[in-house]
């Protein structure tokens, strides 16, 4: 219960920024609303009444809460629709996107840990030396780098803008590389680590094969921290879509954002932020739920009252 209303604070800090910042930007707070495009004086007369803008602020901040609270994202006069409207119809590629980006950094991250944990230098060398590189190496230029050599001269995936999952391989890869990287060097001192407790020792006398032993064992109590990491680096991925959906040229909320912040769309852009406020304390939260159930230490045996 603590952590869900930490996780509250942290969505009511972000709406509470986002309102905020609506009333710091220089001008007109009507003309912050519906960003470049032309309004009829009714319109702007509606967005005065809408927002409240002739009332105090204490007034106009309880009357945003409330519209947020009601699903009321408000309306992009840029896109000519609601903003709940436009992030539906952007929000599927850029979950797609997430999914591909995170599952490609954490199977990639096991798979490098695993196969070098404990090996001999000239195995853990090479590896130790590329998780640096793809963590140095920025997102955007690895996109165009995959571009250049699988899709223009290997032909082997869709250049730009291609849906499905050839269309999504690409984005993923160069999304979810860096993050893998960090990753699988977490886990392979975790994995390094574990093997050295007297447990691990105790499987061995067992007769349990070296490949038992890492992946039935020591891969599950070295796991938690690369569990806590995959929360926090949500934010990482939310950030970085935005870079690779305009590398690949996708659709998505990525986009949509560069088009907001290009066209001044600030209810767009706050709707934006609030999403991936959303996002990240929810992901975060379900890994705070994943503790107990990957480590048993953590689970608390009810109290016997005698």
């Amino acid at each position: 219960m603590r952590r869900v209303a930490s996780a509250v604070l942290v969505l009511w800090g972000a709406v509470t920024v986002t309102f905020l910042a609506l009333h710091l930007i220089p001008g007109s707070i009507v003309d912050a609303i519906i960003g470049q495009s032309r309004v009829t004086p009714e319109i702007r007369a509606q967005i005065i009444q809408d927002y409240s803008l002739d009332k105090p602020l204490w007034q106009q901040y309880l009357g945003y809460l409330g519209r947020l609270l009601h699903g009321d994202l408000g309306h992009s006069y840029n896109q000519g629709v609601a903003v709940s409207t436009a992030l539906e119809q952007q929000a599927g590629s850029t979950f797609a996107l997430l999914l591909g980006g995170v599952a490609f950094a954490l199977v990639g991250s096991v798979v490098v840990a695993v196969a070098t944990a404990n090996r001999p230098r000239w195995i853990r060398g090479p590896a130790a030396t590329a998780e640096v590189v793809s963590v140095a190496v920025p997102s955007f230029w690895l996109g165009i780098l995959l571009l250049t050599v699988f899709s223009f001269r290997l032909h082997w995936f869709p250049a730009i803008g291609a849906n499905g999952f050839n269309g999504l391989v690409l984005p993923s890869i160069a999304l979810g590389l860096a993050p893998a990287a960090m990753l699988s060097q977490v886990l392979r001192q975790g994995l390094e680590r574990v093997l050295e407790e007297p447990f691990i020792i105790t499987a061995r006398a067992r007769g349990l094969r070296s490949a038992a032993v890492l992946l039935r064992h020591a891969l599950r109590h070295a796991v938690l921290p690369v569990v806590t990491l995959t929360g926090w680096l949500v934010g990482a991925f939310v950030s970085g879509a935005v870079v690779i959906e305009s590398v690949f040229s996708r659709q998505g909320l990525g986009h949509l954002t560069v088009g907001a912040i290009s066209q001044r769309d600030f209810p767009l852009v706050a709707a934006i932020v609030l999403i991936s406020a959303l996002v990240y304390v929810v992901v975060n939260l379900a890994v705070d739920a994943l503790y107990p159930l990957l480590d048993p230490r953590l689970r608390k045996a009810p109290e016997v009252v005698r």
